[in-house]
C-alpha cells in the first residue's frame, strides 16, 4: 500500500488514501455520505497576549459558521458548507473535490484563557478566533530591612 500525500503532507483523512487501501471499494461511498467534514484546516498560534485560531472556510457564509465555548474550556468551531448543485439532465459530475455538509472542530484551551473575551471575525473565507490570555501576574517584591 502506498501512502497518498496531500501536497507534501501525509493526510490520513484523504479519501484518496483510504480508496487505495480499500480493495472492496467500501470506504469511499461511506465517506461521501458522512455528514461531518473532517477537512476544515485550522492553524492555532499562541502569542504572549492570546491564542489565535485561523480556520479556512471557503464558501461558508458568516451566518453558517458558529463559534462556541463548551465545558468551560473547549473552543468549538462548527457550521455548514452548502451542498453542491445537482447535475441536470445530460450533465454528469466528472470530479468532485470540494466538500459540503457540516463541520466541527474542537480545541481544549489551556488554563489562563479569557473565555469571556473571545472574539471572532470572518474575512475572505478565513475565520479568525482570538482568545485572550490572563495577564501574567508579576511577583511583588518587597525589600526587608536587615536589623543588627
Amino acid at each position: 500500500m502506498s501512502l497518498v500525500r496531500s501536497g507534501t503532507v501525509f493526510d490520513p483523512l484523504s479519501l484518496d488514501f483510504w480508496s487505495s487501501a480499500d480493495p472492496l471499494g467500501v470506504v469511499r461511498p461511506l465517506a461521501e455520505q458522512c455528514p461531518v467534514l473532517t477537512n476544515v484546516r485550522v492553524d492555532w498560534k499562541e502569542t504572549p497576549a492570546a491564542h489565535v485560531f485561523k480556520a479556512d472556510l471557503p464558501g461558508v457564509k458568516k451566518d453558517a459558521a458558529k463559534v462556541e465555548v463548551e465545558d468551560g474550556n473547549v473552543l468549538v468551531i462548527s457550521g455548514e458548507r452548502g451542498s453542491r448543485e445537482e447535475a441536470r439532465e445530460g450533465e454528469a459530475w466528472r470530479l468532485v473535490e470540494r466538500s459540503s455538509g457540516t463541520f466541527r472542530r474542537r480545541f481544549r484551551l489551556p488554563r489562563g484563557a479569557r473565555l469571556d473575551k473571545v472574539t471572532a471575525a470572518m474575512e475572505d473565507g478565513v475565520l479568525t478566533v482570538t482568545v485572550p490570555k490572563d495577564e501574567a501576574k508579576k511577583p511583588q517584591v518587597k525589600a526587608v530591612e536587615i536589623s543588627g
